[in-house]
This record gives structure tokens, C-alpha cells and sequence, in this order.
């Protein structure tokens, strides 16, 4: 089946369009192995070539520079600041937790032989490091590498549209990238899907679930008469009936060689939805098909993975797959109906605009970690209570896992047996590595984990302006305020209006005047972002104490070598939904 053409919305049952992420990986490397590289732990490495293929254009933009000798100059000052007397010492960012820890026994496999202190601090070089920062241009082209804009039509033929579009964009912190994204309109049905997903220990699970999560969402979303008609094309070998329109930026691929078997898999889940539901039901419960299409594409995954493949090729793939983990926060925005699906500890937050033009976020979704009470306790009692102690210690599930809910991760769902069993069955590259054949400790009544969406449920109104999904990488360095105030300041114009804060700061006037010359300096075209959630990410990366975008932190940050920037950031990933009032209000006034 011919899929999409990259970079253009495209319609089908079944999609692929281009390589698979396992490529990333070169042969006889394990994926996920969550390396230090993976979860943030910086060595000193000479694989980086080895992942040249696959890394985002941020990495490709610095290859030439390499070539010339120049990156040294660039980390002389971004990074390796041991001349203090000639450049300023790295931003101070909190640095960011890796979402999976090594148990103490495998220590070795994961610790650096010294800190990033000592490495910087014990390196000393001849001659004196110059002066390098990236210049407007170059930072602007490592931030617009992966935005992604589409604006809907306001009519489909079917019905006026709640969304007037969306702006999606991603910051790579891992290479490759962990995160994905994934925005489609479902064509049998009504409405639009969009979601981001984090990826842990590799891509592999990540980029399946941005693949297929959205199918066998639609699919549960059919009336009982479509779904016999998608049936009955396949039996008879006649073209299929498109179900979603997919919304990709070039960058955001589909796995070619897995798309048979993940066709397969969708297809047999409709079988069972179609002898399940006799047709005489034409109600369809948005958030229990949700929460149906979330827990059935995880058993599928694990699934796969135990049943395997004769091709070697898909059979590594399918337990890459299972192996590693994603986190998932999904819209669907149908009219004023909002529904979001979340598993893990993305987030989504909806900006309102209050009638005096201020802005405050609305949470639509909860962390499911070790902040949020009430995970801990369904944990708890999801198990026996001489296990209350361990199953979360050090605030991470089993002592190892930050996030309480996710896709894959079958090394905290599968038993002991099972485990063993595939992996001594599976390909040598699998069963070399040690992390998969490390059990995690007291680990007596698996499934630990799950990936059973919460759902929350919310009616628009007319002061709803946008919604923004985003990965834990945002969340981390910026408060959800914050988050909506800057964004809608973007939207509406306004952010070159407001009077500068300075938080409590002495300010003296010459700083003051720098920060209005930097404000000016803004508004002409070299700084003026067309897409707001690179305006976000922007802000998320470079903003200064005042809450202003300090454009040599910004250089610096984006400069920091891959050993390194894992230690500052996580990747980020960014969906804001624009929202058109009109229509929703339009919406309201019919129904009163």
C-alpha cells in the first residue's frame, strides 16, 4: 500500500512512508539499551559518528563545523568554561533527572569514570580558546529545524471546525531523538487526534506508538456498519476506505518494513470489535474508546513480542518495541467536546483568556509518577502490602522507572519465565545485552505497569483559546503559567506591550536599558517566530531570571555537545492547538 508523501497530509487505512527508526542503530547495537547517552548520564564517547544517519538537524547543522576544525571553539565557550577570565561559566538550568536508573548491581555499565566538573576542570589546553557564539540565524535554524504548522479548513464538508490549526515543533536533547509527535483528522468520523510522546531506554517504542496509537483510536471510533465495510474491502481485495488524514512535518516517519504486521494487528482488533458489537449500540463512548484503543496497542506490542517473526529484520524490531517505553498525551477535539488521553507524565494545559485579557492555565491531565498522591496509592494497593515499601522507592516505580504508567516497558509487566524465555529465544543482540536481562529488583507481582490512559473530558467555551501538549522536557524548565501567558501573549501580539517584570531584582539602569534594547531588538524579523510552539521552546531554553530570552544563554545552550546536553534538558516536544472561538461559540448559542 503506498503511503503518505512526507511533509504533506495524506490519507489512509495504513500509512508507512519511509525508513524505520531501527536504522538509528547500527548493527549488533542495542537500541534500548537505556546507555549513558539514554538516561543522561554524560562519558566521554566516540560512538557519535556512529549515529550520524539518524540524528536531528541540530547535530547534522554542526557536522561541517567538525569537518573544519570549529565545533572546539564553540564548546571552548559554550561549555568547557575553564578560563573564567574569558568566557562566562554555563547557564545555571536544574539538571535534568533520567526517567530510567540503573539498580546498583549493572552501576558499572552506566557510571562515568569522572563528573562533567573534573572532565572540564581536568582538561587544560595550549593555546587560548576564542570567543564563539552562534549567530541569529544559526540559532533560529537549530530551533525551526522541526516545526510544523497547519491551519484547518474552517468547513470539511462535514462540519465547521473548533480548531483553526496547530503549531508543533521539537528539540532534540538524546540523539536520536526520543520523542515523538503525531497529528491526524479522522476522516470517517468527526474530529482531530493529536498527541506527543516520550520515549525512554531508545526510540523504538516511541516512534511505534506515534505510528499506530491514532488507528486504533479511529477504529474504535467507527459505527458498526463502517467497520464491516473496511472488512469487507480487505476480504475482497478492494481499496479501503481512508480513516485518517495525517499531518506530518518530513522529519516524523512510518516504519515501512513493520506496516503489514502493524496492519495486521489493527485489523484483527476490529475483527473483534465487529463480532463483539452487533450493530444494534450506534452511541460511541469517546473516552471508553480511548481508554480501549490505549491498554489494546500495548497488549498487541507485548504480544508481538513474545509471538515473534520470522524475519529477522521485524523480529529484532517487535522486541526493540516491547523493551524500551513511551509515555502518550492525546486530544481529541471534536466540536466542543475535548477529550485527553494521558498515560505517563506529559502534560496538557489549556490556556484561557479571562475578560480583563489576562491569561491562566487549566490542567487537562495528571503526572502519573511520584508527585501525584493517588498513583502511589492505586500502586500500593495493586499489590500485596509486604510489597508497599518497594514498589515505589526513591520515588520511581520499583526503585527504577520515573514514569507510573507507560506503553511497552515489558520488563515491568511480563514474569520472570516469560522474560527469560524470550530472551533466550530471541536474536544474539538481545540476549548480549545486559540491561535486558536484568530483572528489576523485588520484583514479585508483575504487571508493575500500565498503560491505561486517564481521561479527562472538557467542554469549550468561547475563552478557551488554545491548548498546548507537550513532553516532560517543557514542564521541567518552565511553570505551566508561564507556559500559557507566554503563548498567548504570542498569539494575541501582545508580548511587545507589556511592561518588563523584573521580579524583585535590583535592576540597575543600564541593565534596564539593555533589556528594552534587547526587547526592540526582538520585534525585527531576524527574532520574530512564525510558529508558537517555537516561540515556547525559545522562551523554555533561553530565558534569563527576568523571564526574558537571552540570546547568548540561548547560543550556549544550544551548542552543548550531546555527553552533555542530556545533563541540562530533556527533549522537548511541543503541540499548541489554537482554538476558534467563533465556531465554539456559535456551538453554545444553539444549544441554549
Amino acid at each position: 500500500m503506498d503511503g503518505p508523501v512526507p511533509g504533506r497530509a495524506s490519507a489512509g487505512v495504513w500509512a508507512p512512508a519511509a525508513s524505520s527508526c531501527s536504522s538509528a542503530a547500527p548493527e549488533g547495537r542495542m537500541c534500548v539499551c537505556p546507555g549513558p547517552r539514554r538516561i543522561g548520564i554524560p562519558v566521554r564517547s566516540s560512538s557519535l559518528p556512529l549515529f550520524s544517519d539518524a540524528m536531528p538537524a541540530p547535530t547534522q547543522l554542526f557536522f561541517p563545523l567538525i569537518r573544519n576544525c570549529e565545533l572546539s571553539r564553540i564548546y571552548g565557550t559554550a561549555c568547557y568554561c575553564h578560563h573564567k577570565h574569558l568566557c562566562c561559566s554555563p547557564p545555571y538550568i536544574p539538571q535534568s533527572r533520567p526517567r530510567y536508573t540503573p539498580h546498583p548491581a549493572y552501576a558499572t555499565f552506566y557510571r562515568p569514570k569522572e563528573s562533567w566538573w573534573q572532565y572540564t576542570q581536568g582538561r587544560r589546553y595550549a593555546s587560548t580558546p576564542q570567543k564563539f557564539y552562534l549567530t541569529p540565524p544559526q540559532v533560529n535554524s537549530i530551533l525551526k529545524a522541526n516545526e510544523y504548522s497547519f491551519k484547518v479548513p474552517e468547513f470539511d464538508g462535514k462540519n465547521v471546525s473548533s480548531v483553526l490549526g496547530f503549531d508543533s515543533n521539537q528539540l532534540p536533547a538524546n540523539a536520536p531523538i526520543e520523542d515523538r509527535r503525531s497529528a491526524a483528522t479522522c476522516l470517517q468520523t468527526r474530529g482531530m487526534l493529536l498527541g506527543v510522546f516520550d520515549g525512554h531506554a531508545g526510540c523504538a517504542c516511541s516512534q511505534a506508538v506515534s505510528e499506530r496509537l491514532f488507528y486504533y483510536i479511529a477504529v474504535s471510533l467507527l459505527p458498526h456498519e463502517t467497520l464491516l465495510e473496511i472488512e469487507n474491502a480487505v476480504e475482497s481485495g478492494r481499496a479501503l476506505l481512508p480513516i485518517l488524514q495525517w499531518h506530518k512535518h518530513p522529519n516524523d516517519y512510518f516504519s515501512k518494513e513493520a506496516s503489514k504486521l502493524y496492519f495486521n494487528s489493527l485489523r484483527t482488533y476490529w475483527q473483534e470489535l465487529i463480532d463483539l458489537n452487533t450493530g444494534e449500540s450506534t452511541d460511541i463512548d469517546v473516552k471508553e474508546a480511548l481508554i480501549n484503543a490505549f491498554k489494546r496497542l500495548d497488549n498487541d506490542i507485548s504480544l508481538e513480542a513474545q509471538v515473534g517473526d520470522p524475519n529477522s529484520f521485524l523480529n529484532y524490531l517487535v522486541l526493540r518495541v516491547a523493551f524500551s517505553g513511551a509515555t502518550a498525551c492525546v486530544a481529541h477535539v471534536d466540536g466542543v467536546d475535548l477529550h485527553v488521553a494521558n498515560t505517563g507524565d506529559s502534560r496538557a494545559m489549556l490556556g484561557v483568556q479571562e475578560e480583563d485579557g489576562s491569561w491562566s492555565a487549566v490542567t487537562l491531565s495528571n503526572d502519573h509518577n511520584a508527585q501525584n498522591e493517588r498513583e502511589v496509592e492505586r500502586l500500593k494497593l495493586e499489590h500485596p502490602k509486604n510489597e508497599a515499601k518497594s514498589v515505589v522507592k526513591q520515588d520511581r516505580l520499583l526503585g527504577l522507572l520515573m514514569p507510573f504508567r507507560a506503553f511497552g516497558d515489558v520488563k515491568f509487566k511480563w514474569s520472570i519465565d516469560l522474560q527469560k524465555r524470550v530472551i533466550e529465544s530471541g536474536p544474539d543482540q538481545l540476549n548480549d545485552n545486559e540491561y535486558t536481562k536484568f530483572i528489576p529488583p523485588n520484583y514479585y507481582t508483575p504487571p508493575y505497569l500500565t498503560a491505561e490512559p486517564e481521561v479527562t473530558y472538557h467542554r469549550l467555551r468561547p475563552q478557551d483559546k488554545f491548548l498546548v501538549l507537550a513532553t516532560d522536557g517543557l514542564w521541567e524548565t518552565m511553570h505551566r503559567q508561564d507556559v500559557v501567558r507566554i503563548v498567548g501573549e504570542y498569539l494575541t501580539g501582545m508580548h511587545h506591550q507589556q511592561p518588563i517584570a523584573v521580579g524583585g531584582y535590583k535592576v540597575t539602569l543600564g541593565q534596564m536599558h539593555g533589556l528594552l534594547t534587547e526587547r526592540r531588538a526582538k520585534m525585527s524579523s531576524v527574532f520574530e517566530d512564525q510558529n508558537a510552539a517555537t516561540h515556547l521552546i525559545r522562551h523554555a531554553v533561553g530565558n534569563n531570571e527576568f523571564g526574558a530570552v537571552d540570546h547568548e544563554r540561548l547560543s550556549k545552550m544550544l551548542s552543548l555537545p550531546e555527553e552533555l546536553a542530556r545533563m541540562y534538558r530533556d527533549d522537548i516536544t511541543i503541540i499548541v492547538v489554537q482554538f476558534n472561538s467563533h465556531v465554539v461559540g456559535a456551538y453554545q448559542n444553539q444549544e441554549q
